[in-house]
């Protein structure tokens, strides 16, 4: 274990979904305000950043919906950061079909998959895989102005202990969930 200081952004709820073995996918095209306007992994290990912005409840399927927290009306001065994630995979989604078949994997519904395939058509769809790692304690990381804004990535102006850090799924049961999703892509 040793120390990080990358942060990937990701709504508050798929969070809570990763750190709890529910999800081990992630799709990108990135934020507005990416690098050259394109999505990128920027590391291997990052620190799961959650962010309230955009997260809607008719966004994501049913039994998860009453899980999104509103975001409050006083910013945040800290964000608490549970648990941290290795990025084993990063393949470029090829057509919708592959995008529909990943529904059983995550908990977004078919309006948010939709939006996010057709949002900016000339970008092609990541689909990253983590295997998630939670934190011995939260961190408390200290809000900074340029936390802020429409990017996936964050570089931390401190860097992140992951030492105690338990993985969330063994390493054998990540590896089934991964198998699971690649031969949904096949089919």
């Amino acid at each position: 274990m040793g120390e990080i200081s990358q942060a990937l952004k990701e709504w508050a709820v798929v969070v809570e979904a990763l750190l709890a073995g529910e999800q081990v996918l992630l799709l990108r095209k990135g934020g507005i305000r990416e690098e050259k306007g394109r999505f990128a992994v920027k590391a291997d290990q990052v620190l799961l950043f959650p962010t309230y912005e955009h997260q809607q409840p008719d966004l994501v399927k049913t039994p998860y919906q009453q899980r999104v927290q509103p975001l409050a009306s006083d910013p945040l001065s800290a964000v608490p950061l549970s648990g941290w994630a290795e990025i084993t995979h990063s393949l470029p989604l090829e057509h919708e079909g592959q995008v529909l078949a990943l529904d059983a994997f995550h908990i977004w519904n078919q309006r948010f998959v939709q939006e996010r395939w057709t949002w900016k058509p000339s970008s092609p769809l990541y689909l990253l895989l983590l295997r998630s790692h939670r934190l011995p304690e939260p961190y408390s990381l200290s809000q900074r102005p340029e936390y802020g804004g429409c990017r996936s990535w964050i570089s931390l102006a401190e860097t992140v202990s992951t030492a105690g850090s338990t993985p969330i799924l063994s390493e054998a049961a990540y590896q089934v969930k991964v198998e699971a999703i690649l031969k949904a892509l096949e089919a």
